[in-house]
């Protein structure tokens, strides 16, 4: 059984960007992680231990993304996905996108996301 735990609209304030001025001003940029996982068992006992927690998937996800200065929001997206493939037991697959705000194209723009789909879709 394939289940999904999703973190929707994590905000984080950082320094990313292509433009040196991004990478000293610093911006808003927002994450949606999908977890696919089975937590059918840790549905039935209702028990946090048999699941992924969330809570420390946030933090850690708030680490990469203050630890480093990416040039890319593809680069971003694709060290949450690689490093929370490697670091938590139980997921399959998934799927992150990153968000960056107020993107200095020289047009009216709400967003640029970029999205990262790794693992099996058994």
């Amino acid at each position: 059984m394939t289940n999904i735990i999703r973190l929707k609209n994590a905000t984080f304030y950082a320094y990313h960007g292509a433009m040196k001025e991004e990478q000293h001003i610093g911006g808003k940029f927002e994450a949606d992680v999908d977890l696919y996982t089975d937590f059918s068992e840790a549905a039935a006992e209702d028990n946090l231990e048999k699941t992924i927690n969330y809570h420390d998937v946030y933090q850690f996800i708030n680490r990469i993304v203050h630890d480093k200065k990416y040039y890319l929001i593809e680069a971003l997206a694709y060290e949450i996905a690689t490093r929370i493939l490697e670091e938590f037991d139980g997921v399959i697959k998934i799927a992150v996108r990153v968000r960056k705000n107020s993107v200095p194209i020289g047009g009216v723009i709400d967003c640029v996301e970029a999205e990262v789909v790794l693992g099996s879709d058994e």
